[in-house]
């Protein structure tokens, strides 16, 4: 594979010298984005020899969210046998907040330092990028009750038709109303609109399923937000819900809440974990 070119950047290996320029050329380096998480796990195998578990690897998983060209990207990177792992913040002092990260590699090895006082730094095998993106949208967060984005490969992006009929099926009938293309907005726009209840009042409903669609910025396929607006209304979480049930059975794909990337086919078991859980 030659360097740049991916067929599908929402999961993409990252094993050698020409994988790492394409990763710091793709991202930027993460410039002026912010860890928002960081984890570590262990895996440990039983020896039969000597009756003990033994270390079998350890990876580092940081999740960054930042900007580029106009989009808003939420990227989880994995790093796979690691063999140096630091991560330090004295009082007072955040390594949170990214300027721009560095790497390098050499001798079989990847190298991470992910802010300029070498605060968070891992050193590892391979590593994989996992990334959800979407155009910045306008709107106070205030005004914003919960946000779901879904991006697929697939070359067949749904229609409002099909969003009405899937709305019907789940039992949540909804009107549609197309809204104005903005200049402001990332060209990638193909439409958004609103949703409100079929039984609600035509007109000036504050509350409401704003849908954006947009094709996907780094290869073919699409993405879908879907925002919930107004005030407090449950019946229109359980519009966005059923949504994004249909869509995760239609579209194999990657959902982003929050900061969370959650493969599409995991997405119902993941919801129903907690049937309380907060979308935003």
């Amino acid at each position: 594979m030659q360097p740049f070119l991916r067929a599908h950047a929402m999961n993409c290996p990252i094993a050698n010298l020409d994988d790492l320029r394409w990763l710091m050329a793709h991202t930027g380096g993460f410039r002026s984005g912010y860890v928002t998480d960081v984890q570590m796990s262990k895996r440990r195998l039983f020896d039969e020899t000597s009756g003990r578990d033994v270390l079998a690897g350890t990876t580092v998983t940081v999740t960054i969210r930042y900007q580029v060209r106009g989009l808003v990207r939420v990227a989880k990177l994995a790093m796979a046998g690691v063999t140096d792992f630091s991560i330090f913040e004295q009082e007072g002092a955040d390594c949170s907040a990214l300027s721009v990260m560095q790497a390098e590699h050499s001798a079989g090895k990847f190298r991470f330092w992910f802010d300029p006082q070498g605060e968070l730094y891992v050193v590892c095998d391979e590593a994989r990028l996992e990334e959800v993106s979407a155009p910045v949208l306008d709107g106070r967060p205030a005004d914003e009750l919960a946000r779901w984005t879904f991006q697929s490969p697939a070359p067949d992006a749904p229609t409002t038709d099909w969003l009405l009929a899937e709305l019907d099926r789940a039992g949540v009938p909804c009107r549609w109303s197309a809204l104005p293309k903005q200049q402001a907005i990332h060209r990638s726009v193909q439409w958004e609109g609103r949703l409100t209840l079929a039984g609600g009042p035509a007109d000036g409903s504050p509350n409401s399923v704003h849908v954006t669609l947009f094709e996907s910025p780094d290869e073919e396929g699409f993405g879908i937000v879907l925002r919930v607006l107004g005030a407090q209304d449950p019946p229109m979480s359980r519009v966005l819900t059923a949504l994004a049930n249909r869509m995760t059975q239609r579209y194999a794909g990657t959902c982003l809440v929050g900061t969370t990337i959650i493969p599409g086919h995991e997405w119902e078991q993941w919801r129903s974990k907690d049937v309380a859980r907060d979308l935003r």
